[in-house]
């Protein structure tokens, strides 16, 4: 690793992590250094490419602070071994496939500035590949259900909407995307940052959930905006990705449900699940029955581990924040009443 010392701590800190994404950089970097304001310093994260990323960056950025870590262990760690090696008030933390516009900074720093609460703030995520649209992850502000299920206000399930301007006021969310996200840096190390259990997927919400149950507000700023490639580094709908959301959400639920809530809500999932892996198979998605296998094989074959994390995370707990939790199930709404839409829901 090399981290570089610098002479004065900045407010905010944009830390880029990449990985094999040397052509992304040179993409997408530019914007974010023309974006650049006086309180803020620009991180590349280099997760072990073998690419030339980090000579690449050195050589044509040298206004950019680098990382370099020698092993990838995966997307979580790169910011688990990075960010104690930087000193800033707020991290913005950004995916190398994330195309940044002018003043994607200043409404979501003036946003944290004023109001001590809240701890983590998202842009509006939208495609990359189909700019009117929203981005699956993240879109215009990221939910759950009362079971679990994350969804976005731009995203339901399959359904992704075009952004007309309908979704433009800051809110209080459930959780931000990893893409792009925010947070105050205090709160980031007292919580413990990311879980490096994760590897990738699910930990932007298992994160967001934690501040949210040590009593701060998450929120999205669609007045800030950038775009999203997604699929980069594991594709969507893949067998790894669909192991690594149903492991990593059983693991989040675990971890963060209320005592009077996990008794039940685990069994209604493992439930759920099933039923979603038979319906692969009768589908003739071998693939997909066997990664949702697999990741209850390796939640259950963890179960003492994870125990102990949910032990380790309710010592943090204090007067949790619930905004953000839809009241019914998203599974309901969307494939038994049609509800396609964020503005379709009853809250």
């Amino acid at each position: 690793m090399s981290p570089t010392i610098q002479p004065t701590k900045p407010k905010l800190a944009v830390v880029v992590l990449s990985y094999n994404g040397r052509e992304l950089l040179n993409k997408f970097l530019p914007p974010i250094i023309k974006s650049k304001t006086d309180y803020t310093e620009i991180y590349v994260v280099d997760n072990a490419s073998h690419d030339g990323t980090y000579e690449f960056v050195q050589e044509h950025f040298p206004e950019v602070k680098l990382i370099r870590l020698e092993v990838n262990k995966g997307f979580t760690n790169g910011y688990v071994a990075s960010l104690p090696m930087i000193d800033a008030d707020y991290y913005a933390l950004v995916s190398s496939d994330v195309e940044v516009l002018e003043g994607w900074i200043e409404p979501i720093i003036s946003l944290l500035d004023s109001n001590p609460e809240v701890a983590v703030v998202q842009p509006k995520i939208k495609s990359y590949n189909n700019k009117k649209e929203f981005e699956y992850s993240g879109a215009a502000g990221a939910y759950i259900d009362k079971y679990g299920y994350p969804f976005c206000r731009g995203r339901l399930f399959f359904t992704i909407e075009e952004d007309d301007a309908q979704y433009q006021d800051n809110r209080e969310v459930f959780w931000c995307s990893g893409a792009c996200m925010f947070i105050r840096s205090e709160v980031y190390h007292q919580l413990g940052g990311f879980d490096n259990d994760y590897y990738a997927h699910m930990e932007d919400i298992d994160l967001s959930w934690r501040v949210k149950n040590a009593g701060y507000k998450v929120m999205v700023c669609p007045q800030a905006v950038v775009f999203h490639v997604g699929g980069h580094i594991i594709s969507y709908g893949s067998p790894p990705k669909i192991f690594r959301n149903y492991k990593n959400g059983m693991i989040m639920l675990l971890k963060n449900l209320p005592a009077g809530q996990v008794w039940w809500i685990i069994p209604y999932r493992l439930l759920l699940d099933g039923v979603a892996g038979i319906r692969a198979l009768v589908k003739g998605n071998s693939k997909e029955c066997g990664a949702i296998l697999k990741a209850h094989f390796e939640f259950w074959s963890g179960l003492p581990k994870w125990i102990h994390k949910r032990k380790e995370a309710k010592k943090a707990v204090n007067n949790p924040n619930r905004n953000g939790v839809y009241p019914r199930s998203i599974v309901v709404q969307y494939f038994l009443l049609g509800k396609r839409k964020f503005s379709d829901l009853n809250w």
